[in-house]
């Protein structure tokens, strides 16, 4: 049985609903360009657990309302606290949701437009994938306020080269969304106001794939990333071993032998 899909209502800062196969988490602080608030990083973080939770969920889209992204964390949070520890803790609940993004087993497309920058730009690199609208500006700002991207950096490291990644982070200087495609830090540019039609195919076209298959794949890569290449081939042949004797793979295979491959409503996702 699949669980109950999250509603829009539970939570403040973001709105959260499910169209067939595909959640979609909303960024909903337009007024402030959507930039991290503690609620705000707090709610993300719990609706793509809901939407991870839910059986029927296979793909998540994360956008952001108004006319920008995310435009990092909100600065206005920063005089509320004094000590090291104190600041520590309120930026590691505003990071949390980059951890969240690599542990679920529901890939996570980022629908990017306007600005995303400091957090926003560090939320593009930590999705599974991205699509950005044309005009959209991308970067790691926090040098222009006497901060430093610190947290971005870490999934921004893993999605563009070394120095791709120190270019955005020492200089704090904003590329375009034809750039960020070039760097890789995005999967496809699309025309202005299109992002988030772009964003739904491309979770629609992973939707129809075998969920078992995604998502154990999913969780498979981020473990292969960090190992060596000897214990990675290791790991992916039991994963691999593990998917075979799954009924996903066992109707999937039997029906694509048969000249008609399972529609999505077809896979049994166990």
């Amino acid at each position: 049985m699949a669980s109950e899909t999250a509603t829009s209502d539970q939570w403040e800062t973001v709105d959260c609903s499910r169209n067939d196969h595909v959640g979609r988490i909303t960024l909903a602080r337009p007024e402030a360009m959507n930039t991290f608030s503690t609620d705000l990083a707090q709610d993300l973080d719990a609706a793509l657990h809901a939407l991870d939770e839910d059986d029927d969920v296979r793909a998540i889209v994360v956008d952001g309302a108004g006319k920008s992204f995310s435009a990092g964390i909100d600065l206005s949070e920063h005089g509320d606290h004094e000590t090291e520890s104190e600041y520590e803790q309120w930026v590691g609940r505003m990071e949390e949701p980059f951890h969240t993004l690599t542990e679920m087993r529901t890939p996570v497309i980022a629908a990017a437009h306007g600005h995303a920058a400091a957090n926003g730009i560090g939320l593009v690199a930590a999705c599974d994938l991205a699509v950005a609208a044309e005009g959209t500006k991308f970067g790691a700002t926090a040098p222009k306020v006497g901060l430093f991207c610190m947290g971005p950096a870490v999934p921004l490291m893993k999605a563009l080269t070394r120095k791709r990644c120190l270019e955005l982070i020492l200089t704090g200087e904003l590329i375009d969304a034809e750039t960020a495609l070039e760097w890789g830090l995005i999967n496809r540019v699309a025309s202005e106001g299109d992002h988030l039609t772009a964003a739904m195919e491309l979770a629609e076209t992973i939707a129809q794939k075998s969920p078992m298959g995604v998502q154990l794949g999913k969780q498979a890569f981020y473990e292969m990333v960090e190992l060596d290449y000897d214990e990675a081939l290791d790991y992916s042949n039991e994963q691999f071993a593990t998917l075979c004797t799954t009924d996903d793979a066992n109707e999937g295979i039997a029906a694509f032998l048969e000249g008609e491959p399972l529609a999505a409503d077809e896979w049994p996702g166990e």
